[in-house]
């Protein structure tokens, strides 16, 4: 299961209004001992979301499904949201994030990292 973007992801999120805000929609399903290595990892990337205008604006562990197809509970959700999509490529193009991240993929049986914009907001994708 993919737990980290692909450059051709990441071509694709840059090519579509690069200079808006984005919030990055997270959903999490961690190993077995994965929660410490991804608190570990969000503990060292605290410093590169502030270089890159990043704000963590919620995160929390998922509850009991109210409506969902079988496996299709998560285990944490977060909302993060960068200055732009340029912005964040930015951030996970960084070589010192890069060296980071394996605590990331670690953690993770599978994730979900969707780009979202608020609806207010005309849809350009």
């Amino acid at each position: 299961m993919a737990v980290d973007p692909s450059g051709d992801a990441l071509a694709a999120l840059r090519a579509h209004a690069p200079d808006e805000p984005v919030v990055m929609l997270n959903l999490l399903r961690f190993t077995p001992d994965g929660r410490d290595s991804y608190q570990e990892y969000s503990r060292r990337a605290a410093p590169f979301l502030q270089r890159y205008g990043g704000e963590l604006l919620y995160a929390g562990d998922g509850g009991t499904p109210l409506v969902a197809e079988d496996g299709q509970a998560w285990d944490a959700v977060l909302l993060v949201r960068y200055p732009s999509r340029d912005a964040f490529s930015r951030m996970v193009a960084d070589p010192e994030y890069q060296r980071i991240t394996a605590l990331r993929s670690h953690a993770l049986t599978e994730a979900v990292l969707q780009p979202t914009v608020p609806w207010t907001q005309r849809r350009r994708d």
